[in-house]
């Protein structure tokens, strides 16, 4: 998203977005923010009073984020997760769609998740609490479990929210990534 690296979202944006043309336009922006290796749908805002709408929206947990991973283990089929994170109280729930077994790692599960706090590595963090660390996570999952190469299995799938504007109700979707599809090939996930 950002940082010292020159190769991020927040560097890119300009280039990649043509200026709005109201009078508050600034250099666009990321309202919100993701892991690096998680793929998936980013929130932007091209204007000064529109950045400052969606933040407020985020603030006040007015905009709903699904993602989806893939997990390692047998789970329930669906959940809520309370653990405190950096003494927070922090919040997800989660439901698994689909189980597979795996030679290397026993189960594997696509899951849909809602975090319902927004804590740093918190759907990350939510999974290894209870045992189901997400696939290819080399800081919460299991060392001997970790993939080489082919990244974190969560995928930022949808933002839903009324726009701050317009009153307009938004879905921004992105489809899963291929790797999602070879593990779990033929899925279709539910309405957002």
């Amino acid at each position: 998203m950002s940082g010292n690296r020159f190769k991020t979202i927040f560097n890119a944006l300009p280039q990649n977005l043509r200026k709005s043309n109201l009078p508050d336009a600034c250099t666009p922006q990321p309202i919100h923010r993701l892991d690096y290796a998680t793929t998936g749908v980013v929130m932007t805002g091209k204007t000064s009073n529109s950045i400052r709408k969606l933040n407020t929206l985020f603030k006040e947990k007015e905009i709903r984020k699904t993602y989806y991973a893939i997990t390692i283990g047998v789970m329930t089929t669906q959940g809520e997760i309370t653990t405190a994170i950096a003494n927070k109280t922090s919040h997800s729930s989660y439901q698994v769609l689909k189980s597979v077994s795996s030679p290397r790692f026993g189960t594997l599960n696509l899951v849909k998740l809602d975090p319902i706090t927004g804590r740093r590595h918190q759907l990350r963090k939510h999974l290894a609490s209870i045992g189901n660390p997400i696939l290819g996570d080399r800081d919460y999952g299991t060392e001997k479990l970790i993939l080489k190469g082919k990244g974190l299995y969560l995928h930022a799938y949808s933002l839903a929210f009324v726009h701050p504007f317009t009153g307009a109700a938004i879905v921004v979707k992105s489809d899963l990534p291929k790797r999602f599809m070879k593990v779990f090939p033929d899925t279709i996930l539910p309405e957002i």
